[in-house]
């Protein structure tokens, strides 16, 4: 445990979440040991995105085995995880994270952009994507979002709070997709969602402002009508079915 605090480094974090980092990396050191590999921030947490108090802090643990000993480990700290608007890490083995990178090469991609190791080795800097993988599993998650959205509209029965739910999260789930996209074009990308959205926009020829709309939702109040609902649903479902058939045609 005393190797494990030695070893950690908060240069470069955000105020905001520095001490909630600290108190969790301190816990999961004295609850996992040896065990734990490596500790890695990713997301909103390390952007200008990030609300205090209202964004979660997203985090990676590379660990040594993976059993239920561990899983216990970590669940013991929910209570603490939960105040601190810490989400439940996500939980890798390096031999996991080596042979998935040609399944999860868009969240992959995501925590490249925008990560950083404050304990052990960066599991993620050194990765390398095969842009067939990766273009593969843009379309496939494009395609499943528009039977997402038609089965959730449905399920909903015209209940507004409901399919605003669902728009929100149907816009914050196209952000690493199009970051994913834009690598494919060797174009830059920005961590940032709205800023993502607008060069999207600028690069694939489509309107992203329903998009827009629907992630400004997250943080704001809306009352609309039902037939406002409906055009925004119908604008948003336009807009992932065209970045669907922009994938689907992709030469990579």
């Amino acid at each position: 445990m005393t190797e494990h605090k030695t070893n950690l480094k908060f240069d470069a974090l955000n105020i905001h979440i520095l001490d909630s980092v600290k108190d969790f990396a301190d816990r999961l050191s004295a609850a996992l040991g040896d065990n734990l590999q490596s500790i890695t921030i990713v997301g909103s947490s390390l952007t200008e995105d990030f609300r205090p108090g209202q964004s979660d802090i997203n985090t990676v643990l590379v660990l040594e085995r993976l059993n239920t000993a561990s899983l216990n480990a970590v669940a013991s700290l929910a209570k603490p995880m939960s105040r601190k608007k810490i989400s439940p890490p996500l939980l890798m083995t390096q031999s996991y994270i080596e042979r998935s990178r040609d399944v999860f090469g868009v969240e992959f991609l995501d925590f490249q952009l925008a990560h950083k190791t404050i304990m052990g080795d960066d599991p993620f800097a050194s990765l390398e994507f095969d842009k067939k993988d990766v273009r593969l599993q843009c379309e496939r998650e494009l395609k499943a979002m528009l039977i997402r959205l038609r089965q959730g509209y449905i399920a909903a029965a015209a209940n507004k709070k409901l399919v605003r739910d669902i728009l929100i999260s149907t816009a914050k789930g196209t952000a690493p997709l199009l970051r994913a996209m834009l690598w494919l074009k060797d174009i830059d990308r920005t961590a940032r969602g709205i800023a993502t959205l607008r060069k999207s926009t600028e690069e694939f020829s489509v309107d992203t402002n329903p998009l827009t709309t629907a992630i400004k939702w997250r943080h704001e109040k809306v009352r609309l009508s039902e037939t406002e609902m409906e055009n925004v649903f119908e604008s948003v479902y336009s807009t992932v079915e065209q970045l669907s058939d922009i994938i689907d045609k992709l030469k990579v």
